[in-house]
């Protein structure tokens, strides 16, 4: 019962029509109060007042207080406006009426405040389930073969040459937490769930050994596969149920702090990523080893921590894949970010930014990167612009792909996947060149 709830979609479809069916019904009530003119220009001043306050808040709290990460959408404003003028209205209900107007009234305050966040959080498109905007995960548990013996060396024929699919294998792949979780016995950091990817060839009796993606969300955000898998499910149809395995993993631990991916106060990120799931993955999977076949992927936020581990790290993840990322750690407010996490040092700051780890690195002899942008996503894209360009001048083999008609939400997050994969697939040995 709960996880038929928890597993609503959210983001189109009958909840949602039927949400904003009943506070079209509240407002439409609201309006019709009293009769004449003298009542009709009251109501344009409450709905005009109510708009341009919830808009002055909104533009305080990310221009100001920088207390929203991420990009704003043009959605986003009309919610936080119409839901304030709403609620205007719906107070301004309340003197010299009737009881029953005076209940709606007040019960329309949640209602018109609970459809502007699902207004919101449909035009993202991010946490699609009522579960997912909660920070429930439904996707069950993955239960994992005992690891292996060190394992052999990776084969030096690709995999699409000599793989043949065995009768029965599933259509999809699978997602699920991973049985007992990825410990954090070296970090200590508090990371949520990570979720697990696991295409069809996985799910066959002697699987062959597959090459691993290492993916982190956005900000706010959960260690959400359903993405990924989505993708790779369509790449897999095509391809005799070949993909990559894909870990999605939490950078944040709180999703409302941010701690840059680095070894903070904020938490361990850096020693979780690295000396926690990097180990974890390669033990635990059924996963190729070598760094041309282990990629880090990152959207948004995540993107940042992507061009950041893949930077520096080379000689573990051959690839890095950075769908709308942030350019560096804290790059919405760095001045509270210089402040409160390096003491004010400059050159510590920097010394931490991708763009610096790939000029100090350079030349990077086996590196893939690639880097996509919403076209609609102007806020991003000169950032993302700025890595690409950097990650070319210190000898990464790049890509720079602009997704047509996507934002920051999930059209620039599907888009940017499916063309990272659509370059990495005959370098993961997954299809044909």
């Amino acid at each position: 019962m709960w996880n038929f709830l928890l597993d609503v979609n959210i983001v189109d479809g009958p909840f949602l029509y039927t949400v904003y069916a009943i506070a079209a019904a509240v407002f439409i009530y609201l309006l019709g109060r009293g009769p004449g003119w003298s009542w009709v220009l009251t109501v344009i001043v409450v709905l005009i007042v109510g708009a341009l306050v919830g808009a002055g808040i909104l533009w305080v709290s990310v221009n100001v207080l920088g207390a929203i990460p991420g990009p704003i959408l043009p959605e986003v404003w009309f919610w936080v406006a119409g839901a304030f003028a709403g609620c205007a209205l719906a107070i301004w209900n309340l003197w010299y009426s009737r009881w029953w107007r005076k209940l709606i009234a007040i019960l329309a305050v949640p209602i018109f405040s609970l459809t502007a966040l699902f207004g919101i959080n449909a035009a993202y498109g991010i946490d699609r389930t009522l579960g997912a905007l909660l920070g429930i995960s439904t996707a069950g548990t993955i239960d994992l073969d005992d690891p292996s013996a060190s394992p052999s060396a990776d084969p030096t024929e690709p995999l699409y040459l000599t793989w043949t699919p065995p009768a029965g294998m599933p259509a999809q792949g699978r997602v699920g937490t991973p049985e007992g979780g990825v410990p954090n016995t070296q970090s200590g950091f508090a990371a949520r769930d990570a979720e697990l990817y696991l295409p069809p060839a996985a799910l066959v009796d002697d699987p062959p050994r597959l090459p691993l993606v290492i993916m982190m969300m956005g900000q706010p955000g959960d260690p959400d596969a359903s993405f990924i898998a989505q993708v790779l499910d369509d790449f897999a149809s095509r391809n005799e149920g070949l993909a990559p395995i894909a870990l999605v993993v939490d950078q944040l631990g709180d999703p409302n702090v941010d701690p840059l991916c680095l070894d903070t106060s904020m938490g361990n990120v850096e020693t979780y990523v690295m000396q926690d799931v990097v180990p974890w993955a390669k033990s635990h999977l059924d996963v190729l080893q070598g760094p041309q076949f282990t990629t880090v992927a990152g959207y948004s936020n995540g993107g940042q921590c992507a061009a950041y581990f893949g930077a520096k790290y080379p000689e573990v993840f051959g690839n890095l894949l950075a769908v709308s990322p942030t350019e560096y750690q804290g790059a919405e407010q760095p001045a509270n970010v210089l402040a409160s996490v390096f003491n004010g040092d400059q050159a510590a700051y920097d010394a931490v930014k991708p763009t610096t780890i790939m000029a100090l690195k350079a030349p990077y002899p086996d590196s893939v990167a690639i880097f996509t942008i919403g076209a609609n996503d102007g806020t991003f894209a000169p950032g993302a612009q700025r890595l690409s360009d950097a990650a070319a001048q210190a000898g990464m083999q790049t890509t720079f792909y602009v997704v047509p008609d996507a934002d920051h939400g999930v059209s620039g997050l599907l888009g940017g996947l499916e063309k990272g994969f659509e370059v990495l697939y005959p370098r993961l040995g997954l299809a044909a060149p």
